[in-house]
Order: C-alpha cells, then sequence, then structure tokens
C-alpha cells in the first residue's frame, strides 16, 4: 500500500498536497484500489467555493459510482484536464497524473484536522 509521506489524508480516502495557498486533490491508492476500474469523472465544481467535507463531484468505477469530498474548504480552480480522456489515470498513478482538482484553501487551520500518513494507515489497518 502506497501512502506517501508529503500528504495529508481523509477518513474517507482522499489526500491532499499543499503548494503555498494552492492545493492538489485526489484519491488514495486505497480507494482506487477498492473502487476497481475507474470509467468516468464527473466534477463540475471549477469555480465554486466548498466548504470542508463538501462533495466535490462523483467517481465511477465498473462496480459502483461515489462522491468524493472535500479534505478542506476552499475555490476549485482546476480540475484535471487528462481525466475526461483517460480516467484510468487515476488507477496507474492516483498520487501523481491522476490528481483530481487543484483548489485555492480557505483556511489553513482545517489541515491540522487531517490525518498524517502514520493515522492514515492505522486507519486502513483498523
Amino acid at each position: 500500500m502506497n501512502i506517501p509521506g508529503n500528504l495529508k489524508y481523509t477518513k474517507d480516502h482522499e489526500w491532499i498536497r499543499i503548494e503555498g495557498d494552492e492545493a492538489y486533490v485526489g484519491i488514495t491508492d486505497y480507494a482506487q484500489g477498492e473502487l476497481g476500474d475507474i470509467v468516468f469523472l464527473e466534477i463540475e465544481t471549477e469555480g465554486e467555493e466548498l466548504a470542508k467535507e463538501e462533495v466535490f463531484g462523483t467517481i465511477e468505477a465498473v462496480k459502483t459510482v461515489s462522491d468524493m469530498f472535500m479534505p478542506v474548504g476552499g475555490e476549485v480552480i482546476e480540475v484535471n484536464p487528462k481525466l475526461e480522456e483517460s480516467p484510468e489515470i487515476v488507477n496507474k498513478d492516483p498520487y501523481g497524473d491522476g490528481w483530481l482538482i487543484k483548489i485555492k484553501v480557505a483556511d489553513a487551520s482545517e489541515l491540522d484536522e487531517l490525518l498524517d500518513p502514520a493515522a492514515y494507515k492505522k486507519l486502513l489497518e483498523a
């Protein structure tokens, strides 16, 4: 199980990578493995201000459709353009090219409420 040390995680299996006052958000290696082959992503929240834990889109796999949740509040400033033509990139590279959205973080203190890699690993082992 790949759990990079430079990310923060949610109990819903999203990750966030901070870069200044912006951040990239995606789903974890565990989540993509549980979903199986990802065939479609619907993210129509670009330009919207969303609260922490609000749904920013859905991810569709062969077996199921799941909501994706904001790890922290902020404005969705970009949706990964590669996802429209290649949704399977999330399966192949969930922490790299398979990122989902880029956000402008509204309140950096919300990051303190997220799981560090050790806490996320413990969640998976429970």
